[in-house]
C-alpha cells in the first residue's frame, strides 16, 4: 500500500473500491506477459493486517486518540471488505504486536541529535505509534511452500520490495517454480536478482517528479 500511494498521482482521492481494483488489475496482467505462453490464474493472495483498535495517549500533548476512528483504519476495513468481494484472491491476515509504544519519527530524531531543536519543542505531529506485523512473513512462505510441493502452480509472481522472500523464492526455485517478482518499479539490490527467476512490474511507470533549479548565486 505505501508503494501503491507513491505510484498515484493523488492518493488521496483512492477510494477502496479503486485500490482493489488496481491491484487486481496489476497482478492480471501478469497473465498476458508473456503472449506466447499465455497463464492461467490459480489465485491471488493479498496480506495484510486487520487495522489497530485500541486507544492510547499521545506523549507529547497527553491527547487521547482512537485508532480505530481514524481515516487508516477506515480505509483499511473497508479495503478488506472490497478484496474479500474479489474472484479468485483470498486474503490472508496476521496480526499487530501487543506491545507497541510511541517514537520519535527518524527526521525529527536527526534534529534532536543535531541539536537543531530541544526536547521541550517537540509537537504531537513529531512521534508516531509505532505498529508492527506480525505472522505476515510467516503466511506469504507457508503459501509459497503449499503451492510449490503440490505443484498447483508452474509460476509464482510476487510483489515486494524487500529481501524478506528470499528463503521462499530459493525453496519454489528448488521445486522447479519459475519466480517472477514485481517490485512496482522500486529499485532492487543487485544481488537479489540471484534468487528470481525474473523481474517484472505491470503497474503504471511512475512520472520523474519535477526537480526545481536554484538561481545562479
Amino acid at each position: 500500500m505505501r508503494r501503491y500511494r507513491a505510484l498515484v498521482p493523488d492518493p488521496t482521492a483512492c477510494t477502496p473500491e479503486q485500490v482493489a481494483r488496481d491491484l487486481f488489475t496489476w497482478a492480471i496482467r501478469h497473465l498476458e506477459a508473456d503472449e506466447r505462453n499465455r497463464r492461467e490464474l490459480y489465485r491471488i493472495f493479498f496480506y495484510d493486517c486487520p487495522p489497530l483498535e485500541k486507544k492510547a495517549h499521545n506523549p507529547i500533548t497527553g491527547r487521547a486518540v482512537d485508532f480505530a476512528k481514524t481515516p487508516e483504519a477506515q480505509f483499511r476495513r473497508q479495503l478488506h471488505a472490497e478484496l474479500k468481494k474479489t474472484r479468485k484472491l483470498a486474503l490472508r491476515l496476521g496480526r499487530l504486536a501487543e506491545h507497541s509504544a510511541w517514537v520519535v519519527r527518524p527526521e525529527v530524531v536527526k534534529r534532536l541529535l543535531a541539536r537543531e531543536i530541544a526536547v521541550e519543542a517537540l509537537s504531537e505531529g513529531d512521534v508516531v505509534y509505532d505498529i508492527r506485523q506480525k505472522g505476515v512473513d510467516m503466511r506469504i512462505g507457508l503459501d509459497i511452500a503449499s503451492l510449490a510441493f503440490k505443484r498447483q502452480v508452474d509460476q509464482i509472481v510476487l510483489f515486494a520490495g524487500d529481501a524478506d522472500f528470499v528463503p521462499a523464492a530459493k525453496l519454489a526455485r528448488r521445486e522447479g517454480i519459475d519466480f517472477v517478482l514485481d517490485p512496482m518499479w522500486q529499485s532492487i539490490p543487485p544481488d537479489l536478482h540471484e534468487h528470481i527467476d525474473g523481474l517484472r512490474s505491470t503497474c503504471p511507470r511512475p512520472r520523474p517528479r519535477a526537480q526545481t533549479t536554484r538561481p545562479e548565486q
